[in-house]
């Protein structure tokens, strides 16, 4: 049941992320977003992460998809504009993507043979007193430089929203 389960959101998260990059309105694609981040959120309870899982949901599917649609909202974007596709794009796009998906595939196959199988609900680290030990002590700077990182993206979507006002 777990390996359907798996499938099912696994090709979920990818469909919803193929529509994130081929939607045209920036509405949509925060909302294929949504959809991609609350499949993963249900792979990470299929692994035994329910911490991680639940983090997933409010963190990200909540509160930063809120932000996303404000900035969205702020900077009043509406639909992207066809541009002429090149004919080198229409020509060569498809096999260059086989043949990338190709040589990704054999990579991977290559670089990690010594890898054991998943078993569901193996993994035991991922309760909220782990995350936090390590959040706060061997991934202290990361966290941070993000979270600045976070702040000077909004600071810059508000500066550019009120350029477009005056």
């Amino acid at each position: 049941m777990d390996t359907v389960l798996f499938i099912i959101f696994a090709t979920i998260a990818v469909v919803s992320a193929v529509s994130l990059v081929l939607q045209k309105h920036p509405i949509a694609s925060a909302l294929s977003l949504i959809g991609v981040m609350g499949s993963l959120a249900v792979l990470y309870l299929l692994l035994g992460a329910e911490f991680i899982a639940m983090a997933q949901m409010f963190v990200y599917a909540g509160a930063v998809m809120v932000l996303f649609i404000f900035v969205i909202m702020l900077l009043n974007a509406g639909s992207e504009k066809s541009s002429g596709k090149s004919w080198f794009a229409q020509i060569a796009g498809l096999p260059l993507l086989i043949v990338f998906a190709v040589v990704m595939g054999f990579v991977i196959k290559r670089g990690f043979t010594d890898l054991r199988v998943v078993e569901f609900g193996s993994w035991v680290g991922g309760t909220a007193e782990h995350i936090g030990q390590l959040l706060f002590t061997r991934y202290l700077l990361p966290f941070e430089v993000v979270s600045i990182l976070i702040l000077i993206a909004i600071l810059g979507a508000v500066v550019l929203a009120r350029k477009e006002i005056d």
